[in-house]
């Protein structure tokens, strides 16, 4: 019996919605507290609403200073919140710091005298999962409503094609796939709220904004944009295999309710950690409930998922598996993970089945936190990019950061810059070991 085609939607949330304020605001205290102290304890939470910011959350580092209200006002004038009628502005919302020093009875199971032996920050388990929709390796409905939202803000940003938006947008993409081999047939249906000026009548702002989705956006999404200006945007055109999924006959809807004016932290609260799943696969595979943004890499919710990411994603574009979810699970305190699970859906390479696999990677990766942290350079200040537009599916890059460390050139602790990986769990490099372990 032929199975039949199936629906499946993803959403993603721009870098001006509340939630995502929120988790920038986050990990940019990361970053602070990391590029001045590499051993820094952080987990950084962060609350928006209309004209006010509140920071708090648990902090233990020796060295560093972090000024917490130009670090925040920094982020949302970044993000584009720096005009007064928003009604959180940069430049006058109010600011408040509840931060406090981090409990011994955690750092005592979690800093050890063997940097080897470091134990998990907290128990939990945690996924990361990679299949064969994109060239990224990841689900196909969320990373076209990443995409159409960096889109947006780079529109906004950058040109003068739309010049009514505003920083709050969400995104929705819904994709038809083929019952039988699962591959991505069509664009179904598209859902785009974007936050914008008042500038006309409620029925003409929502005929001129359809029109420009259909016109400017959408076009964008397919074509790319160029990295020379606004280059934290840049986006290499899709495949025309993707490309040609856009038909004419998917659904749109374009600001379902009618005008979207007032809109951010004025017209919702925003919290850290409540968009995990825009966060990592779209609803896609499975997620162990952790957030990531404000947590320091010896918390396993952050540093183990991006390990499993890692390990999905070789995996599979080594041909493994056409898709793959990785589980693993820690004990607070336990540097060795408490299990490793695989599913591949039924999609392994001829001859594994996924406790074979799962065994495999246990000989193949080290999961220890600190064999994961020195893996990824995860004490670098890398962390306000993943804040938004998804912590994983992102293109990995070298940058300089200035950070305050011993050269041990006898100067002491000074501001130097070094280069630093970003996202280095999305780079294929453990490909080749893969692939001779398996035999493929």
């Amino acid at each position: 019996m032929m199975k039949k085609n199936y629906l499946f939607t993803s959403e993603s949330v721009s870098e001006g919605h509340p939630d995502k304020v929120a988790d920038q605001i986050s990990d940019a205290i990361l970053d602070e507290f990391l590029s001045q102290d590499e051993q820094a304890k952080v987990a950084c939470e962060t609350f928006c609403s209309t004209g006010l910011v509140v920071v708090g959350g648990e902090v233990r580092s020796e060295d560093a200073y972090v000024d917490i209200q130009k670090t925040v006002r920094r982020v949302i004038d970044r993000i584009g919140y720096n005009k007064a009628e928003y009604q959180f502005d940069a430049h006058s919302c109010g600011i408040l710091s509840a931060i406090h020093e981090q409990s011994p009875d955690i750092h005592q199971g979690v800093v050890r005298s063997s940097e080897e032996e470091q134990g998990a920050g907290d128990q939990g388990m945690m996924f990361g999962y990679a299949c064969t929709d994109t060239a990224e390796y990841m689900p196909l409905p969320l990373a076209l409503s990443h995409r159409t939202l960096q889109v947006l803000a780079w529109l906004r940003k950058y040109s003068d094609k739309m010049p009514y938006l505003r920083p709050d947008a969400k995104s929705q993409f819904t994709v038809e796939y083929d019952g039988e081999s699962g591959r991505p047939l069509r664009i179904h249906t598209i859902v785009l709220s974007t936050q914008h000026d008042e500038f006309d009548t409620e029925a003409a702002m929502q005929r001129k904004i359809r029109e420009d989705v259909l016109g400017i956006v959408l076009p964008a999404v397919i074509a790319g944009i160029p990295g020379e200006i606004g280059h934290e945007y840049a986006l290499d055109p899709l495949p025309e295999a993707t490309a040609s999924l856009f038909r004419d006959d998917f659904i749109l809807h374009v600001n379902p309710t009618g005008k979207f004016v007032i809109g951010g932290p004025n017209g919702d609260t925003g919290l850290t950690g409540r968009k995990i799943i825009v966060d990592t696969y779209g609803g896609k595979g499975a997620h162990g409930g952790g957030a990531f943004s404000g947590k320091d890499p010896s918390k396993v919710d952050r540093s183990a998922a991006y390990a499993a990411r890692y390990i999905a994603k070789n995996m599979v574009a080594a041909g493994v598996a056409r898709e793959m979810l990785v589980q693993v699970s820690y004990a607070i305190g336990i540097a060795q993970p408490l299990s490793i699970f695989v599913n591949t859906y039924g999609t392994a390479a001829e001859g594994w089945d996924d406790g074979a696999i799962a065994e495999k990677i246990g000989e193949l990766f080290d999961l220890r936190p600190a064999a994961i942290v020195r893996k990824f350079q995860l004490k670098m200040p890398i962390y306000e990019p993943t804040a938004s537009y998804g912590h994983v599916g992102r293109k990995p890059f070298v940058a300089p950061v200035t950070v305050v460390r011993d050269a041990g050139d006898g100067q002491g602790r000074r501001s130097i810059r070094v280069d630093a990986q970003f996202f280095g769990w999305e780079l294929l490099d453990a490909v080749p070991r893969i692939r001779e372990a398996f035999g493929l």
